[in-house]
C-alpha cells in the first residue's frame, strides 16, 4: 500500500478513478485552506487566472494544503513556462492551463511539467525536493510521476482537436470549462452546451482520460458521472461565503436580499 502523502497521490488517484471532490480558491489565505482540509475536501484549486493571487499568496496556500495531506493544483493564467515553474517548484500537485486548443499547445505544457524529455528548469533547494533532502535523481523521479497536468477544454475550435490533444502523452485528464463554452456559443442558454460537453466526455473516455467536472449540486454530479466523470468541483470558497452568509442573514431579517 502506498504510504506516500496523500497530496503525492493525487494523480494517482485521480487515473484510477477513485471519486475526488475540491473546489476553486479566489481569496489569498491560508485559513479557508486549512478548513476545506480539515473537513475532507480532496483537493483545491488555487486560481490564479481569475482571482487576485500573487506568487507569495500562491506559495503559502500550496504550503498550508500540502500541511494537511490535501492536494493543491494551480491554474495558472496561461501557459508560460515560468508560470508553470514557480508553482511546481512550491510545490502544486499538478497544474490546471486554461484554453487548451490543440496537440502543440499541450505537448509544450507537458514539456514545462517534465525534467526527463522535457523542460523544466532543475532547483535542488525547493519545497518539492523537501527542501534539498531529496538527491536529485530521486526528486526528477518523484516530480516527473507526480506532477499533474489537467487540460481545459474550453474553446469551441479545440473540439474538433480532441483527439489530437489527448493523445499527448502527459495529458492526464480534461476539465470541462462549460462557462467559456457557453460563452463562446452565444446563446444565452447553458443548455446548448450540453452537446458539446457530451463530445468532450465521449472524446476522454475513448482516450481513458480521467475527467473532471464543475457540479453545483448532487443531482449534478450525479449527471456528470454518468458521462465518466470521477472528480468534481464543487463551488469555490467566495461563492460558500456567501451562501452561508445568506443563510444567516435569512435567520435574522427578512431582507428581500437575504435569501
Amino acid at each position: 500500500m502506498n504510504k506516500s502523502p496523500r497530496h503525492e497521490r493525487f494523480r494517482e488517484e485521480l487515473a484510477a478513478g477513485r471519486r475526488l471532490v475540491g473546489t476553486f480558491l479566489k481569496m489569498p489565505t491560508t485559513q479557508t485552506v486549512e478548513i476545506l482540509a480539515s473537513i475532507g475536501f480532496d483537493f483545491v484549486v488555487i486560481d490564479q487566472e481569475h482571482a487576485p493571487l500573487d506568487r507569495a499568496a500562491t506559495d503559502l496556500m500550496i504550503l498550508a494544503a500540502r500541511a494537511w495531506g490535501m492536494a493543491p493544483i494551480v491554474r495558472v493564467p496561461d501557459e508560460s513556462r515560468a508560470n508553470i515553474l514557480s508553482v511546481l517548484d512550491c510545490g502544486a500537485s499538478g497544474i490546471m492551463v486554461p484554453h487548451i486548443d490543440s496537440a502543440a499547445k499541450a505537448a509544450e505544457i507537458v514539456r514545462a511539467c517534465r525534467y526527463r524529455d522535457g523542460a523544466r528548469g532543475f532547483a535542488g533547494v525547493t519545497r518539492a525536493s523537501g527542501w534539498g533532502l531529496s538527491p536529485m535523481y530521486d526528486h526528477i523521479a518523484a516530480q516527473d510521476s507526480r506532477v499533474t497536468f489537467i487540460a481545459m477544454i474550453e474553446d469551441l475550435h479545440a473540439i474538433d482537436r480532441l483527439d489530437e490533444i489527448c493523445a499527448v502523452d502527459g495529458v492526464d485528464a480534461l476539465f470541462i470549462g462549460r462557462g467559456d463554452l457557453t460563452a463562446a456559443l452565444g446563446t444565452g442558454n447553458a443548455g446548448q452546451v450540453g452537446p458539446v460537453v457530451e463530445k468532450i466526455a465521449a472524446a476522454a473516455r475513448r482516450h481513458k482520460k480521467p475527467l473532471l467536472t464543475l457540479a453545483a449540486t448532487r443531482a449534478e454530479a450525479q449527471q456528470m458521472s454518468q458521462l465518466g466523470s470521477t472528480a468534481f468541483l464543487a463551488s469555490s470558497d467566495h461563492q460558500m461565503i456567501r451562501s452561508a452568509a445568506l443563510g444567516i442573514l435569512s435567520e435574522f431579517t427578512d431582507k428581500p436580499g437575504a435569501s
